[in-house]
């Protein structure tokens, strides 16, 4: 009997808190759906390819071919340029019949795609024009004694393909593309939770109350807070960094600082997000209720999965996720090798980002204030 009472205390205690209950059933289903949404879109790889000085019916033959997207360059730089600009995943320039291939490799699929298409495209040329040569040899001959049409044979002579890689070499795989977005996931991911589950300890404990005592102001302690805690959250994001970049051999095309600079504005954004979020929280198992709902879709709306594929309405969902513009910049500076002032607009939204959670924790310390 005791049990049974002990059993129904906790019904009745879970029952007046609608907020875990929310959370305990609605969350999941939310989540599930969104999952379903963003799994059973069109996830067909499309390869760009710029063309220079190729062969008329080699490029035709790409353009006939499913999923590829060909553009005609009159030159390399012009190609190049478009390259480095995101605007093709591969340039095909033809000199004396060698093909020379420069692949951004920033997703290893497309790499594949345009590669397996320009075999295809240069072989079924050569069979046009081997099929033209035995007309026309047979047409000529027909009629000279001794001479069996039916054993002519034209010989094809395959095209030497050359491969340059902006990113990684030839194995290459899907791994690359997303462990700049991963990366940067684990940091916001690690600093939300510990820096949530921090301030809602002192918030039970009964510390930020006698805290919020004193003549002490609401954004000295919020400060007070991020300060600590950002310390923290940048050497954090240092080991990551370092160990993916030294221990996991990622390539890194462009600056390292920049890399470091991204994340920790990252991990400060995950920071203030993490004291907002345990302001709503009346327990750590609430808290980790709070990670399907803030984490998963960071992760489904930072790239990783292509936004291009999805609804306009959910790429407004990805707008006003953190995530989304931490892991364009990751992506541009680890794979790409962009500079600074490619990833400004980004950074800027993210510091948007910690002002706005920053202003609004300073606000909502203000109802637990008693005096």
């Amino acid at each position: 009997m005791r049990t049974i009472a002990v059993a129904k205390r906790v019904v009745l205690e879970l029952l007046r808190d609608k907020r875990t209950l929310a959370l305990m059933f609605i969350a999941p289903l939310l989540v599930l759906t969104l999952m379903n949404y963003v799994f059973s879109v069109n996830d067909t790889t499309t390869a760009r390819i710029g063309v220079v000085n190729v062969n008329t019916k080699v490029s035709q033959n790409l353009s006939d071919t499913k999923h590829i997207a060909v553009t005609d360059f009159s030159s390399n730089e012009k190609a190049q340029q478009a390259l480095k600009d995101d605007n093709l995943d591969t340039v095909i320039v033809n000199k004396d019949e060698q093909y020379y291939l420069t692949n951004a490799n920033v997703d290893a699929g497309k790499t594949n795609l345009a590669k397996a298409a320009l075999q295809g495209a240069i072989t079924k040329a050569n069979v046009s024009d081997t099929q033209t040569h035995i007309a026309t040899l047979a047409a000529n001959l027909k009629n000279v004694p001794g001479i069996n049409v039916a054993n002519l044979a034209g010989s094809t002579t395959l095209a030497t393909i050359h491969n340059k890689y902006v990113y990684g070499d030839a194995n290459t795989t899907f791994f690359a593309k997303i462990i700049p977005i991963l990366m940067g996931f684990f940091v916001f991911f690690f600093v939300f939770l510990i820096s949530g589950m921090a301030l809602l300890r002192e918030r039970t404990s009964g510390t930020l109350d006698r805290l919020l005592a004193t003549p002490v102001k609401r954004s000295d302690i919020v400060f007070g807070y991020m300060l600590a805690y950002g310390v923290l959250a940048i050497l954090q994001t240092l080991l990551i960094v370092v160990y993916t970049v030294w221990i996991l051999k990622v390539e890194v095309l462009g600056s390292l600082g920049l890399v470091l600079l991204v994340n920790i504005v990252l991990a400060l954004v995950a920071l203030a997000f993490g004291i907002l979020m345990s302001t709503f929280a009346k327990s750590e198992f609430q808290m980790m209720q709070f990670i399907p709902l803030i984490i998963v879709p960071q992760i489904f709306f930072s790239g990783m999965i292509p936004l291009n594929t999805m609804a306009n309405w959910v790429q407004w969902i990805a707008a006003i996720l953190p995530m989304k513009y931490a892991g364009d910049a990751m992506t541009n500076i680890v794979m790409r090798g962009v500079g600074f002032g490619e990833i400004v607009p980004d950074l800027l939204v993210l510091l948007l980002f910690l002002v706005l959670l920053t202003l609004i924790n300073i606000v909502g310390l203000k109802r637990y204030r008693k005096v």
